[in-house]
């Protein structure tokens, strides 16, 4: 990870024929584009290799969960279940589409805990979207039995876990939808996409018109499309599609990669012994896009993040600090700020974001550190990279 560390003659390829067309955009231009349609492809490819009945591609991941909650019926007032602990794009999502954000707090698999998601369960819980962070699964069955049982959606950020199974099914494939993200530093990339899958036929039939401005798409005319729906552009470039494309035939040899270069330097790290790593309930389905380990304490996790940075170990990231990825530095969250007002701003009872407390996770996040898994390592660069990491770890 990311993808871009392999860009070849395969996108130059792909990019190549759409510029040959000429047609940058999606949809119609039956004629001029020979034959070439990157989107519709790239959708066909991947739900054949995950095994979705579905897919529809977007302009990018955030696009995908607005789509996805759109798509799933979920609006004003809605309350949906979400980790402290995903991008910021899972957040805005559900406030920007008019629900409730209800977190809830985590576990050692870093993802949701569904013990403390059933409690969070209200009269007006209408979805959970459980994020799989870092390329890794949530315990995905239990959080599916216990929406299947209570009657709720289940939305599957899988944003950062393209290719990642448990007990051989797909993420993403678990809920009513699930949504990926083909951003500039995803496993693959289109530069800016991102994808829902889904089974069902009506949900799909909805995000395809609803991310084209509630065009239908019936018909090879596009002046003559219906409009059965308010809409919105989510729309992703056949330019982007192509490079997606080209990135999705290289998933297997990625997956691969990143698996080795991973198991390398986690067994060479099982030998510390002030350090644990992170639940993954399935490892065979691991993406393994970052290794994720857990420090005794906040304090030594702070000082164990700093010394790897001055022994040159790049790409580890002390979540807990970050910006973009917990909660506890989201203080436009906290306290609702918008350039306009949001709808949920308006509602009675919301909760205390403020003052939001969730101290497992806090406890979690504050000795956790994750370092990312390249693509480009040679066999050298892992050996120095090992040494670096033992020498700090065992210093």
């Amino acid at each position: 990870m990311p993808g871009f560390e392999i860009f070849g003659e395969e996108e130059k390829k792909e990019v190549q024929d759409v510029l040959d067309t000429g047609v940058l955009f999606r949809y119609g231009f039956d004629q001029a584009r020979k034959g070439n349609w990157k989107a519709k492809t790239f959708e066909k490819e991947l739900a054949e290799l995950i095994g979705a009945g579905y897919c529809h591609l977007c302009s990018s991941g955030t696009a995908a969960l607005y789509t996805a909650l759109f798509s799933c019926g979920i609006g004003a007032g809605d309350e949906v279940i979400v980790p402290p602990f995903t991008f910021v794009a899972t957040i805005e999502a559900v406030l920007n589409i008019g629900a409730i954000p209800v977190f809830c707090e985590i576990d050692k698999t870093l993802c949701l805990d569904p013990e403390a998601v059933e409690e969070a369960i209200t009269p007006r819980t209408k979805a959970v979207l459980p994020v799989h962070m870092c390329g890794a699964m949530a315990h995905i069955d239990k959080l599916k039995y216990l929406c299947d049982k209570r009657g709720l959606i289940l939305i599957e950020d899988a944003c950062q876990a393209l290719g990642a199974t448990f007990k051989g099914k797909y993420l993403g494939t678990f809920g009513q939808t699930g949504c990926f993200s083909f951003d500039p530093v995803k496993t693959i990339t289109c530069g800016e996409g991102g994808a829902i899958v889904t089974d069902l036929h009506e949900l799909y039939k909805t995000a395809d018109s609803y991310a084209d401005h509630g065009h239908d798409h019936v018909g090879n005319d596009r002046g003559l499309e219906g409009h059965a729906i308010i809409g919105s552009n989510f729309r992703i470039s056949e330019l982007n599609a192509a490079v997606g494309l080209a990135q999705l035939r290289k998933l297997e040899y990625i997956l691969k990669t990143q698996r080795k270069n991973k198991s390398a330097i986690k067994k060479a790290m099982e030998k510390s012994a002030n350090i644990t790593f992170r639940k993954v309930p399935d490892e065979e389905g691991d993406s393994a896009t970052f290794l994720s380990f857990f420090m005794p304490d906040e304090k030594s996790a702070r000082e164990t993040a700093a010394s790897l940075t001055k022994a040159g170990v790049d790409s580890c990231f002390y979540w807990y600090d970050n910006n973009w990825h917990y909660i506890r530095k989201w203080n436009h969250i906290r306290n609702l700020k918008s350039a306009s007002k949001l709808s949920v701003s308006m509602l009675k009872e919301l909760p205390d974001y403020a003052n939001l407390s969730l101290p497992q996770s806090d406890g979690i996040m504050s000795r956790v550190i994750s370092m990312q898994i390249k693509l480009s390592w040679t066999e050298k660069a892992i050996n120095e990279r090992i040494e670096k990491i033992l020498s700090v770890l065992n210093g």
